[in-house]
């Protein structure tokens, strides 16, 4: 796919760099910088004025005040700073590094990219666009790299999502012995993002990748998004 800037229609783009035989049972996953960027979900360094709160903690972090103006910019709350990392939850409710403020990837040295505004809407829009640009209907999911609590590595992870059943719930079954399963829930769009990862390279300026497979998980509707994905903060034992 070309380079994309504010405005392009990403749907189209995507449409014509898919396969002829696309189906309703794909799942296409989405990198998010593409979608940021048509969606304009940019910011220039140049243009950030960073406040005392920004200045700290970039003194006390190594890193560029009018970046960290940013991440704050971008963050409901900022839960941990040290060793050089921003922690936060941004106005999505995702706890991630830097409120997912990126310079990997951009177009120039003064660039950061933001998250869409609205991932699962992003998500929605692109799957309206593929059914008006394709007549077929395949599931959508918008991705980033997130850390992860207690392991080493990013792994990416579903942010947006539109036609993929988030969560493959089986509490209450069986195992293999007859047990009752009283916790196990598949995280099902995280694992197509993490799979959908490892066949992009990072430096492959690929950012879409076709999943097939997993037709058990695709619905008609849209359904309720990544969102639905996030541990409600009553339930979170670090936060």
């Amino acid at each position: 796919m070309p380079d994309v800037r504010a405005g392009d229609p990403i749907a189209r783009l995507l449409a014509a760099a898919a396969p002829p035989d696309l189906a309703d049972g794909d799942v296409l996953v989405v990198a998010h910088k593409i979608v940021s960027k048509a969606e304009g979900r940019v910011r220039r360094l140049r243009d950030v004025l960073p406040g005392e709160r920004a200045r700290r903690l970039a003194a006390d972090n190594g890193k560029d005040p009018r970046a960290v103006q940013v991440v704050l910019d971008e963050s409901a709350e900022v839960l941990r700073a040290e060793r050089g990392v921003i922690v936060s939850r941004t106005h999505h409710g995702l706890v991630c590094a830097n409120a997912g403020v990126d310079a990997s990837n951009t177009a120039g040295d003064d660039e950061l990219v933001l998250l869409p505004a609205d991932p699962d809407g992003s998500a929605r829009a692109l799957r309206a666009g593929l059914e008006r640009e394709c007549g077929v209907r395949p599931a959508v999911l918008v991705s980033d790299s997130f850390g992860r609590a207690w392991r080493l590595g990013q792994t990416d992870v579903a942010i947006g999502l539109a036609g993929l059943a988030p969560l493959h719930d089986w509490r209450g079954r069986r195992d293999a012995r007859g047990r009752e399963l009283r916790a196990t829930v598949s995280a099902v769009a995280d694992a197509a993002a993490a799979a959908a990862d490892l066949a992009r390279a990072k430096d492959s300026a690929e950012p879409a990748v076709l999943v097939r497979g997993l037709e058990r998980f695709v619905i008609r509707e849209d359904g309720p998004g990544a969102r639905a994905l996030l541990r409600p903060r009553h339930e979170d034992l670090f936060l």
